[in-house]
């Protein structure tokens, strides 16, 4: 007998998801708990398992569309079987099965993914959903909704439908100097992380300062450690090390462990870190270390190994990407020196670490002190650039380099 996979609740007030991937293909044969498809919300994306063996008998949304807790996604049923559908409230539900292994033509369904057709061909829907991101496109760009023939499921207009409307708009009206290229959509990914990164530069005054950190101490306390911790079940990373230097600042400076309202300032009571994971083409997660600044090196480590691990293979849970109350990004993982990342909202600063890159630096001798002196040094020191972004509207420049010393403090002076 069939079953329908439903969209599943993500977490409190999670009520929309977007569909990142199919990753099963109508006919397929699954296993149970094999992975179906990529879910997406607001701040994770997580694969929906199958809760039974079986085929694949329907897929019924496709990539990129907008659904609601509870809407059916998916037939799964057994080898040789259909089910019928109807269609109520806007929801395509399954009705009893019927076992006969000629297709079922009174079925609403969305075309598979890999098909061009853009055309619901079942019974019309009984009303028209618009996701609050077609409603905030809209109003952006002064559209009528009503002009507007949505390609989702059951005529629903989609972002790319009111992207498509404003570029054939503006094309007419000359505000294009080039030829029209096809665009290629959007992962909605891509899309998410687009929209936020605006949204953060036009809510806040974002400044950058930067300084530079000797690694020596850090690197010689790895080198005699990670193998200990390895043993224990702890990967001893450098982000580690940043994690814990950046929870003992924003425990030393509260400001910077805290939010922007017009009413006033809200100091947070705990420190929580979101850590910024690339996942490739796929954009990035930030989950977060909780209550960071009461976890001990070690700790710290085994968090971060396994928040990495997780993001990657889409196992967070939505709890992990939520409470973050300061951001950092370890930018320097793929070479890059240094960087001026987006603040995440409603945080005021971000930090990022660059490159650990061995240069000349002069060396002062205790006592030392920085006009020339006999007793400066020429040295080949492994240095990294610290980059803070805070927001101006919270501190100004010289609160902001006093959190930074102190964690360029932190990181030269481990013990």
């Amino acid at each position: 007998m069939s079953i329908s996979i439903k969209a599943p609740r993500l977490g409190e007030g999670v009520e929309e998801l977007t569909v990142g991937k199919w990753l099963v293909r109508e006919g397929e044969n699954v296993v149970l708990n094999a992975p179906l498809l990529e879910l997406e919300s607001d701040k994770v994306v997580t694969e929906l398992p199958s809760p039974k063996a079986g085929v694949v008998l329907r897929l019924l949304v496709r990539e990129g569309d907008t659904v609601r807790v509870g809407d059916v996604l998916a037939l799964v049923g057994e080898a040789g079987e259909t089910a019928g559908l109807v269609v109520e409230n806007g929801l395509a539900d399954p009705v009893e099965p019927q076992l006969t292994k000629k297709s079922v033509t009174s079925a609403g369904s969305a075309p598979p993914p890999e098909s061009t057709s853009s055309q619901w061909s079942g019974p019309a829907l009984p009303r028209r959903f618009l996701s609050p991101l077609a409603k905030k496109l809209a109003a952006m760009h002064e559209v009528d909704l009503s002009l507007i023939k949505g390609t989702g499921l059951g005529g629903r207009v989609m972002k790319q439908d009111i992207l498509d409307y404003v570029a054939a708009r503006d094309e007419r009206k000359g505000d294009y100097t080039f030829p029209l290229l096809e665009p290629q959509p959007h992962t909605a990914a891509r899309s998410r992380i687009a929209r936020r990164m605006v949204e953060s530069m036009q809510i806040s005054a974002q400044v950058l300062t930067v300084m530079e950190a000797d690694m020596g101490a850090i690197i010689a306390h790895r080198t005699s450690n990670k193998e200990a911790y390895a043993r224990g079940g702890s990967r001893l990373t450098l982000t580690a090390y940043f994690v814990v230097a950046a929870a003992r600042a924003l425990r030393a400076h509260p400001g910077v462990n805290s939010s922007w309202t017009d009413d006033g300032m809200i100091l947070h009571p705990t420190v929580d870190i979101g850590l910024a994971v690339s996942l490739g083409e796929d954009g990035l997660l930030v989950p977060v270390v909780h209550k960071a600044d009461t976890l001990s090196l070690k700790e710290v480590a085994r968090v971060v190994d396994d928040l990495a691990v997780r993001s990657r293979s889409r196992k967070l849970r939505p709890d992990e990407v939520r409470g973050g109350t300061f951001t950092l990004t370890n930018h320097g993982s793929s070479g890059s020196l240094f960087a001026t990342p987006i603040i995440v909202q409603p945080q005021v600063a971000i930090l990022g670490i660059g490159a650990v890159r061995k240069r000349v630096v002069v060396v002062e001798a205790p006592g030392g002190t920085a006009s020339l002196s006999a007793i400066d040094a020429i040295a080949i020191r492994p240095m990294a650039y610290l980059s803070l972004v805070f927001d101006h509207r919270v501190m100004d420049g010289e609160g902001a380099d006093r959190f930074l010393q102190t964690v360029k403090s932190e990181l030269e002076g481990w013990k």
